[in-house]
């Protein structure tokens, strides 16, 4: 019989005799104990090391570009890069609108849950807008008649967008389909 057999054979003798149970973790620990109920000092077999196996190394993940997860997610949750790419010069307006809108709501729910956008600016646009001395150039962009001291008086023209967080999900695929935003669809008939 093999060392499967034996396995399964001592396996389920284990199971069903409590004292076999005691004396196969005493000879797993390296220990006996003999008919008179002495423990007996490990035998040579039991003094070889058991071999293990080397730890396995995490599996690299495989580089994505984020822009390609955002697209993928915006197909998957809006059919976005679908409508892009529709030639839209056989459809009329009402059919056209009627298509946006479902793809403007779906698209706006997922930048709510992957960025909860929020202007950079408060106020309407057409209001006047104070700029501070020492203001951050990154969040506004000025235009016409630039000139004068700080703070400088402006109409908000558009209020711009600001992330309060960015979650897009880590791509966990193969390198292979690290480029694909969207697999292709097959019906089994």
């Amino acid at each position: 019989m093999g060392r499967l057999g034996t396995a399964f054979r001592a396996f389920f003798r284990v199971l069903g005799d409590d004292a076999l149970s005691v004396s196969v973790r005493q000879l797993l620990d390296g220990t006996s104990v003999d008919a008179a109920g002495k423990v007996q000092s490990p035998s040579p077999v039991a003094q070889v090391p058991a071999t293990r196996q080397a730890p396995q190394a995490a599996k690299p993940t495989t580089k994505r570009s984020e822009a390609i997860d955002l697209l993928s997610a915006m197909q998957r949750e809006a059919r976005f890069i679908d409508f892009i790419k529709e030639s839209l010069g056989e459809y009329d307006d009402a059919q056209i609108g009627a298509a946006v809108r479902d793809i403007h709501h779906d698209c706006a729910k997922l930048f709510d849950r992957v960025f909860a956008l929020q202007p950079v600016a408060a106020g309407e646009e057409g209001s006047q807008i104070e700029l501070p001395t020492g203001f951050e150039a990154a969040r506004f962009r000025l235009t016409g008649n630039v000139t004068g001291q700080l703070p400088i008086r402006g109409r908000l023209v558009h209020g711009g967008w600001q992330a309060q967080r960015c979650e897009i999900p880590a791509w966990t695929g193969s390198e292979a389909a690290s480029k694909i935003i969207s697999p292709a669809e097959v019906e089994i008939t």
